[in-house]
């Protein structure tokens, strides 16, 4: 692939600055956004806003009451569950319970379909848009996820694009930066930014990426543990690299990697290696004001009751850095 001038990777910084998700735009201005329910389900939300990532395919109504129950103005939707099965119905349901709990849906997320192997051996031939035998496919679930999340007034789309080479002359590199100029692109014609997630390549590499896709709606979905779950950098770090074109955060927590095969632990927010206090005060310092998402991958009550605890953690350190100077 030819490379870009730095000159026009700075023009693209600039211009991903500056462009707004419509469906955001049109929130803003319920005059301009007419009386749809998409239009009207999106409610402000104050700056770093809590919320919760949730699966809705898991049970809409059980999962929408607990994230109210739970205290959480908005949620990130993980919609695997829904791949071919999105309809006028299901955009019907899960609207009337976001009303029905007064919640904001922020982002749409799919990293299917096919066969998932999140560690070392497996994960490089089957994460993301970067294999070309599952490309295809994922390119067509995450086309479908993004007119549904635009059904429901959601202004971001996200997804694991996979381990992008570290080498632009890798052979899998081009195809990889065409792919996602194409759903970059399907995603602005649905006045929706895609977002790519932190995890399986380093910040430098995904810099490199956004430049080379050169669209002003591709931005990150910052998940604060997979950088360093996958040994790939630290957050703190990372943000002077990818800082500005953050959109969405994934607040979780994590060990780095001891086994060469295996992922590092993802653990309790608090316990981990995650400064989420010098996290936060970076984001706040770029002038980030997006959902700040809690992700915690135990199940059950277990699972209630570390996001509970999470959340405590969190508002305290949020409640510090966006104090007036």
């Amino acid at each position: 692939m030819q490379r870009r001038h730095f000159l026009a990777g700075t023009a693209t910084m600039i211009a991903a600055q500056a462009w707004k998700p419509s469906v955001v735009a049109a929130s803003s201005n319920p005059q301009a956004a007419g009386t749809s329910p998409a239009a009207s389900q999106q409610r402000a939300l104050p700056p770093m806003a809590l919320g919760l990532l949730v699966k809705p395919a898991e049970g809409p109504e059980a999962v929408f009451s607990r994230v109210k129950e739970m205290g959480f103005s908005n949620c990130f939707l993980s919609l695997d569950g829904y791949i071919g099965k999105f309809s006028p119905a299901v955009v019907s349901q899960i609207l009337g319970l976001l009303d029905k709990y007064q919640l904001v849906a922020t982002s749409a997320e799919v990293v299917g379909p096919g066969k998932l192997e999140w560690d070392f051996l497996g994960g490089p031939s089957t994460i993301g848009i970067v294999p070309p035998s599952s490309r295809a496919a994922r390119i067509d679930a995450l086309k479908q996820t993004s007119d549904f999340a635009r059904q429901l007034g959601i202004p971001h789309l996200q997804t694991h694009c996979g381990f992008i080479p570290e080498n632009p002359r890798d052979p899998l590199y081009e195809p990889t930066v065409l792919a996602i100029r194409e759903l970059a692109k399907h995603c602005a014609g649905n006045g929706q930014e895609f977002l790519m997630e932190t995890g399986q390549e380093t910040p430098t590499t995904m810099f490199r990426a956004i430049k080379d896709v050169d669209q002003p709606n591709l931005g990150v979905g910052l998940d604060t543990a997979n950088l360093i779950l996958y040994g790939k950098a630290n957050p703190v770090d990372a943000l002077d690299i990818i800082g500005p074109y953050v959109k969405s955060i994934h607040a979780k927590d994590g060990k780095w990697p001891t086994d060469p095969m295996k992922l590092g632990e993802e653990v309790l927010i608090g316990s981990g290696i995650v400064d989420f206090t010098q996290v936060f005060a970076k984001l706040h310092k770029l002038g980030y004001t997006g959902a700040v998402t809690i992700e915690r991958e135990t199940s059950g009550p277990q699972q209630i009751e570390d996001v509970k605890q999470e959340k405590l953690y969190l508002e305290a350190i949020l409640a510090k850095i966006q104090q007036p100077a």
